[in-house]
């Protein structure tokens, strides 16, 4: 017959250990949150489905934080796994199409002030940039990420990000200077 004893030192170490993970983790969430639900914000344009990713996101990185060796990687790593998130949901998603072309749809607009309205012209466009050009762009406008954080987290070129970067901007200011897109006409 055998029995069981506990080792204190070895109880006392899990402890330790699970308090200082849980440390860990929750000043990454604190100090990284709203970073990372406004990047997910901009990669799916919905509210809810941004939480929810996040929050998926943030799980992840529960399960795996012993995988993030260097806390200054952290940013990058959870962008990372929210981009894999998001990409997890078209696996799952079935859609629904209509008739009716999503340009077609009607903005609500609820705001009265310029800056908002600009802001909104802005993510608009941006949103229009395929995909290889806006994920950059944002990595760098919402992430602040420079070009070498971006070609790692895109598992790209550098060169190739700086690239995509300069002709997403230019895309961005050749319709943004058109009159019909700032609301302005000649007739």
């Amino acid at each position: 017959m055998f029995t069981f004893t506990r080792n204190k030192k070895t109880v006392t170490t899990v402890h330790s250990d699970m308090v200082t993970k849980q440390r860990r983790y929750d000043s990454l969430v604190k100090a990284l949150h709203a970073d990372i639900f406004r990047y997910g914000y901009w990669l799916c344009g919905d509210k809810h489905v941004a939480e929810d990713i996040t929050q998926e996101t943030f799980l992840r990185a529960w399960r795996s934080l012993e995988s993030l060796k260097d806390d200054k990687a952290a940013k990058a790593w959870l962008i990372t796994i929210l981009r894999r998130e998001n990409a997890r949901r078209f696996e799952r998603k079935q859609f629904d199409y209509s008739d009716v072309e999503q340009d077609t749809l009607e903005d609500n607009i609820a705001s009265s002030s310029e800056e908002q309205v600009e802001q909104h012209l802005i993510r608009r466009q941006i949103a229009t940039l395929e995909l290889e050009y806006r994920e950059p762009l944002l990595l760098q406008i919402i992430g602040g990420f420079n070009g070498e954080e971006i070609a790692n987290i895109l598992s790209l070129n550098r060169n190739t990000v700086m690239t995509r970067l300069f002709r997403a901007r230019n895309q961005l200011k050749d319709v943004l200077e058109q009159p019909k897109v700032r609301g302005q006409s000649n007739g």
